[in-house]
């Protein structure tokens, strides 16, 4: 579930030494399965350990992690880099806002967790967004763009050329098209 580097092992190991005996750490997921979920580590003393909490071995500490979190830090990785900035630790969890879906999962369950996962972080750095509104008879994904990207000039560049490349390459031979949903549904939104 979750992978601790050998460094970062060393580091909770340190970290663990000065605190009571039995001490391990717990990481977790604030608000996983959201756009705003952050993910956290902290010290968990035994008392605090459940019976619904999943208990992972490491080399001389236990992780422990709380049954809601669990599905959401599957592939996570913890490593502990040191740079000319310093030290830190570093926490990548890929599924903690959105829950990983098997692969035989409806289409649209499984377009909607690789937006989430892969398409909505590269467009955060703008302010932007999108979200799935349907999968239509013809097999066209139809999004629906919010944030900085409503309105941006450069939505079809980002649609056609990133959005529906990726889609089309990740699901070739389930999906036809990528669209917009402005360019889809004729209505007082739309432009002729």
């Amino acid at each position: 579930m979750i992978n601790i580097s050998e460094t970062a092992q060393a580091h909770f190991c340190k970290l663990l030494a000065n605190q009571e005996p039995d001490t391990n750490i717990r990481v977790f997921v604030v608000s996983p399965g959201t756009p705003s979920a952050e993910c956290g580590v902290s010290y968990c003393p035994p008392d605090a350990v459940e019976e619904s909490d999943t208990v992972l071995e490491f080399n001389g500490f236990d992780a422990v992690v709380d049954l809601e979190s669990a599905p959401f830090l599957e592939e996570a990785e913890i490593d502990f880099v040191t740079d000319q900035m310093g030290s830190q630790l570093t926490l990548k969890a890929p599924n903690a806002k959105a829950r990983k879906v098997d692969s035989d999962a409806p289409l649209a369950e499984r377009v909607s967790y690789m937006i989430e996962a892969e398409i909505n972080p590269q467009l955060a750095s703008h302010g932007g967004k999108v979200t799935l509104v349907e999968i239509t008879k013809e097999k066209e994904a139809v999004l629906q763009f919010g944030g900085g990207c409503n309105g941006c000039a450069q939505v079809d560049v980002t649609l056609k050329d990133g959005i529906e490349k990726q889609m089309l390459e990740q699901f070739s031979g389930e999906l036809t098209a990528v669209k917009d949903a402005t360019e889809h549904q004729a209505g007082e939104h739309s432009y002729y």
